[in-house]
């Protein structure tokens, strides 16, 4: 819980004699926040904060962002030093349990996760209730959602170890369901997961994988998938995971509350951002076509977007796209990907943006969407799985975040409030009476 700082707030009601003094409340580290939860009661007011970007909706211990300096914690831990010396499964029993795991803690973790990639058989049949050309993050929140009803033994949320149990199954599951919605668009047979190989790896080999041939992971993209994940893992309260945070407050069920997250995360706004630089390369074309489209971005009268590039959060250069941008160069010369017009385009662009004094002045350096965008599709992946890469990724901080929630005795049902703009109490009129 956050602690009471020593200051508070006052506030007082112009034309009233009301007023009432706020607590001031302060986490470990991150600005202070006043407490209203008896503004209304004091004052018979509310507060107005579309899109809550003024509002914290909960305590939480996993994960900070200081926006304004581009830090990234999770845990604690810097995200570079995570990216550089961790794996994912350890970053998935970091945030779901609070410390890095011993190197005993770290094995048994990883092959509870393992021992559940598996899907019930009968899901196999699930997906034939899919049109064939179904988006997979279509196919992924249906088969998500119906998981409670294949899994119905873990389901009581108040139970320590049904929680734990339903973790384990939705981080070890997303990559089989994620992998058998590419193949079932594509046609091609479901190949089951293989516990053998680490998660990225076994992600990979059922994503690409055929029956009638041997297929072996490249170590190179097994490394980039892997901290693809680790850089997605959690973005503190973003719309999907308030989503799930929502959801879960009614007592929900854990596979319910991740299919609503999947839902929201679909938004090109928030998980289809990196789509969404795909087709922005692909409508400026050429390398040619670079300086007339930034100028379009520049000109205030023209609605064209530079996708990929700044942050609703990082005011400063996105500490996951750093990383991310040496791990997008290293995939691109293993790859020896030479004359891709869409990658040279995205190479180019890069170069001139940073270089641009309207986009360095505005801070609109290239988010971790940006390089993303660029290392999936040198890796193979379809546009249309990009963001269902990204549900795989962020199950554990969803996860995460709904276990913190129901464990937290403070927890309560998610009810904002409104101010309601339309017409005030009127009386009913029968249809042969109104004008």
């Amino acid at each position: 819980m956050s602690a009471p700082a020593k200051r508070s707030v006052t506030i007082t009601l112009d034309g009233s004699n009301k007023s009432t003094t706020l607590p001031l409340l302060s986490g470990s580290v991150g600005p202070d926040v006043f407490d209203i939860r008896k503004l209304y009661a004091d004052l018979g007011v509310f507060t107005f904060d579309p899109g809550y970007g003024a509002t914290a909706s909960c305590d939480s211990k996993i994960t900070y962002i200081d926006g304004d300096e581009g830090i990234l914690l999770y845990r604690g831990y810097p995200i570079e030093q995570l990216a550089e010396n961790s794996n994912f499964l350890e970053v998935c029993y970091l945030l779901l349990n609070g410390e890095l795991p011993t190197e005993t803690e770290g094995k048994a973790f990883e092959l509870g996760v393992m021992r559940h990639t598996m899907l019930h058989e009968q899901l196999r049949t699930f997906y034939n209730g899919f049109r064939r050309d179904a988006h997979p993050m279509a196919v992924m929140c249906g088969v998500v959602g119906a998981l409670s009803a294949f899994y119905h033994d873990s389901l009581d949320i108040h139970d320590a170890e049904s929680r734990r149990i339903s973790a384990f199954r939705l981080i070890a599951k997303l990559p089989t369901i994620a992998a058998w919605a590419h193949k079932y668009t594509i046609g091609q047979p479901f190949v089951y997961p293989r516990n053998d190989l680490t998660y990225a790896e076994n992600f990979l080999y059922m994503f690409h994988a055929v029956p009638a041939e041997e297929y072996k992971v490249n170590p190179i993209l097994s490394k980039a998938m892997d901290l693809i994940m680790i850089l997605h893992a959690d973005h503190e309260q973003n719309a999907s995971t308030s989503t799930v945070r929502l959801a879960g407050s009614t007592g929900a069920n854990p596979f319910a509350c991740i299919a609503a997250g999947i839902a929201s995360l679909w938004g090109p706004a928030h998980g289809g951002a990196n789509e969404a630089v795909l087709k922005m390369l692909e409508e400026i074309g050429h390398v040619d076509n670079i300086k007339a489209f930034l100028a379009d971005v520049k000109d205030k009268d023209n609605h064209t977007k530079l996708m990929g590039f700044g942050h609703r959060v990082y005011k400063n250069y996105d500490p996951r796209a750093k990383i991310m941008q040496k791990a997008c160069h290293d995939v691109l010369e293993e790859l020896g990907i030479k004359g891709d017009p869409l990658l040279d385009l995205a190479v180019e662009l890069e170069k001139i943006a940073l270089s641009d004094p309207y986009f360095v002045e505005r801070k609109l350096y290239p988010n971790v969407d940006f390089y993303s965008g660029i290392i999936l599709k040198a890796m193979g992946f379809p546009v249309s799985m990009f963001t269902a890469l990204f549900a795989v990724s962020r199950t554990v901080g969803w996860v995460s975040q709904w276990k913190e929630m129901i464990e937290d005795p403070a927890q309560r049902i998610g009810r904002p409030r409104q101010i309601y703009t339309g017409a005030p109490k009127r009386d009913f009129v029968p249809a042969s009476q109104r004008s």
